[in-house]
């Protein structure tokens, strides 16, 4: 209150009865008014007349002689409330000055109400820079308390983030985590699981702030615990969800991209709880990891499907959250999953196809475009293919040099990932294109036949292929070995045309015929490891005298 205003009150007090944030005073003794408590003051609601008549008034006014339906101005007289005087800032209602009756129980004068209306128009502005004052005040208290409650998230999900990814062998992996606020909703992790698996997790929880931080820093712990004791992707993310459900903030969830890969023989095991689908490069092209499941968090007794794919040597794959397919261009054109999966097959892996992608990002957006939603890929390569300088074959091999050696679980359809394992190591020794097709042929079926005969399709018995390069002779040379530990070789059946057709030798047996019509040279041999047939192919000339 201003000294001008002060001033004023003092000279109207011996004549003023009370102002309306006081009971009026009647009249009982001093004593006896000053023991009442005070009455609260008298709100006005927005849609209430009076608010409306006071502004527009801008001067004194009786509240007796005031004829309107107002809940406002019935408490003011309750409050036995005789003059209201508004006070305006800017063409704004503020706030009103209300005065009882007076002690000498006389009408206010004309002069009275010219004080008073000088009053107001003088102590308004001085209201209002108060209210705002008190308003900045309220916004800096409420605006270091969500700074601290960003810091808050922001350490929350730091710690919760891989310090560092494990050194995988015959891998490539990378990550990238860039949030598009202080604090995002994504996350991801890789989960070090029994028997040299690794779990490979991105999330994405609704909403920002803290309340996703720590529904984030929920979903890693319980999926971390789960992890190590069920291993399963399905029956994983089944738990989690059961865990989440309870505690769930209204009108949040979370969804997840679980997998678990065995890095000894390439065999990744999926679910997915309503995530965006995962691309993966092979030799044949991109292929979308697809499963079925609902986010996390939303409904009780949920099922997973669970689907597995054998990632061949020189495939490698995306997981990411949706920042990247959501991001726009300055025309609005959003970036979709169409041109992600072309990126991913023009990409690398590891490290490389990330930077693939955000290169290709940048260039959509624009310079200078602001990040929409968060951004997150986990990058994986098995690079178990030729390097740059092919490594010596083992003793026995002469001069050969391996262009690639990997295993794959004994499961039908794997062979599939075989030719494409074989065609990606040979890629550099520009076969003719019939003669490669003859190859990825051959070593299917080889590959079919050690799953089926050799492993009789257990799965945790691999097949073991390995590729040589013999530059010297000008020879290729591709060994399939099952995982039967060895032991005599029985003899092939020979095919029957009338045999098979009467029913009285089975359907197979064309196989080996068919391998040895594909290649140049076949070999069979058995070992500690199992039975190899060896498929070889002249890359130019006849065979030698010696082979």
């Amino acid at each position: 209150m201003t000294a001008l205003t002060r001033s004023v009150l003092r000279k109207l007090a011996p004549r003023r009865r009370a102002t309306a944030a006081d009971a009026p005073i009647g009249p009982p003794a001093a004593a006896a008014a000053a023991a009442q408590p005070a009455r609260a003051p008298v709100e006005i609601a927005p849609d209430d007349p009076l608010l409306a008549y006071l502004q527009a008034a801008g001067e004194a006014v009786d509240v007796e002689a005031l004829e309107l339906d107002s809940p406002a101005l019935r408490e003011l007289r309750a409050a036995r409330v005789r003059i209201a005087v508004p006070l305006v800032a800017q063409g704004e209602l503020i706030g009103v000055l209300s005065l009882g009756a007076r002690r000498s129980e006389q009408d206010y004068s004309s002069d009275d109400r010219r004080l008073l209306d000088n009053l107001a128009a003088r102590a308004a502005p001085a209201l209002r820079v108060g209210q705002l004052v008190r308003e900045q005040q309220a916004e800096a208290a409420t605006r270091q308390r969500f700074e601290q409650e960003l810091e808050i998230a922001r350490l929350i999900q730091q710690h919760f983030l891989p310090k560092q990814l494990p050194d995988l062998g015959g891998w490539q992996l990378a990550a990238f985590y860039r949030p598009a606020r202080e604090v995002g909703g994504d996350f991801y992790d890789v989960i070090p699981l029994p028997d040299g698996r690794v779990g490979l997790v991105v999330g994405d929880v609704t909403d920002k702030g803290v309340p996703a931080a720590l529904v984030m820093s929920a979903t890693r712990t319980i999926l971390r615990a789960t992890a190590t004791r069920l291993v399963e992707p399905g029956t994983v993310l089944e738990h989690v969800n059961e865990h989440l459900c309870p505690d769930m903030p209204e009108k949040m969830f979370v969804t997840c991209l679980y997998g678990v890969l065995e890095p000894a023989t390439g065999l990744l095991r999926f679910a997915n709880a309503g995530h965006d689908v995962p691309y993966v490069r092979t030799a044949g092209g991109v292929v979308e990891l697809r499963a079925r499941g609902m986010p996390l968090g939303l409904l009780t007794g949920m099922a997973y499907e669970e689907k597995e794919m054998v990632l061949a040597p020189g495939d490698s794959v995306l997981l990411h959250s949706d920042g990247i397919v959501e991001a726009h261009a300055p025309d609005r054109e959003m970036y979709g999953f169409p041109r992600l999966k072309a990126t991913v097959g023009r990409g690398p892996g590891g490290q490389e196809l990330i930077d693939v992608v955000l290169a290709d990002l940048d260039a959509f957006t624009g310079p200078g475009a602001e990040q929409e939603d968060d951004i997150t890929m986990l990058s994986l390569q098995r690079t178990a293919t030729a390097a740059a300088a092919p490594a010596a074959a083992s003793a026995g091999d002469g001069d050969a040099q391996v262009l690639a050696e990997f295993e794959l679980p004994s499961v039908p359809g794997n062979e599939r990932q075989a030719l494409a394992g074989v065609a990606v190591a040979v890629a550099g020794l520009a076969l003719a294109p019939a003669q490669l097709e003859r190859l990825k042929t051959a070593v299917a079926e080889a590959t079919m036949n050690a799953i089926e005969h050799g492993n009789e399709n257990v799965a945790a018995r691999a097949v073991a292929i390995r590729v040589l390069h013999q530059p010297a002779r000008a020879r290729l040379r591709v060994q399939v070995t099952d995982g039967s530990h060895g032991g005599e070789l029985p003899a092939p059946e020979v095919p029957d045309i009338d045999a098979k057709l009467a029913g009285t030798q089975l359907p197979r047996g064309w196989g080996l015929l068919l391998i040895e019509s594909m290649v140049d040279e076949t070999r069979v041999s058995s070992g500690p490891q199992g039975h190899t047939l060896e498929l070889v192919l002249y890359l130019e000339g006849d065979p030698d005298d010696d082979a």
